[in-house]
């Protein structure tokens, strides 16, 4: 296996994915069963949209768990410990000042997994994320993205 199929994750958010995994097979299978046996339990099952609407839950929440299982069979865990504390890396927060603007921003480098940009978690795949790769506190790095090139400066990193 090459080294792009790993997905990178932390222990915790590797736990929460058992956690999920876990519930979704175990009571997430039971209750979509319940409600597929009281559709079917309503007759005529060629024109039962509710066991129609449950079928069709079932086949998401087995695509999930599908998904899930994949990515736990590729996880390798991340130690912030194994790199540099004065480069940003995966898992670094990162304080940013675009140059243009002047908005500063807070990130945590995270594996495109684990991203969420309403928490501030960025992914290291993202154009941003990339530019952020390996620089540190007082370099200044140019990021082509979608919305253009973009200059921000590193004003500190933990």
């Amino acid at each position: 296996m090459n080294d792009a199929n790993f997905v990178y994750l932390t222990r915790e958010r590797l736990l929460e994915l058992e956690k999920e995994l876990k519930e979704l097979k175990t009571n997430g299978r039971k209750e979509i069963a319940q409600k597929i046996a009281e559709a079917r339990s309503h007759g005529d099952l060629s024109e039962n949209a509710e066991y129609d609407a449950a079928k069709e839950e079932q086949g998401l929440h087995e695509l999930r768990i599908h998904k899930l299982e994949s990515i736990l069979a590729r996880v390798r865990l991340i130690d912030p410990s194994q790199f540099p504390p004065d480069e940003v890396h995966i898992l670094s927060k990162v304080k940013i000042k675009n140059i243009k603007t002047n908005k500063i921003f807070d990130y945590t480098l995270v594996s495109p997994e684990e991203a969420d940009f309403q928490s501030g978690k960025i992914s290291v795949t993202s154009p941003v994320g990339q530019g952020l790769l390996g620089s540190k506190p007082g370099d200044k790095v140019t990021v082509k993205a979608p919305a253009g090139v973009m200059e921000f400066e590193i004003l500190s990193l933990e």
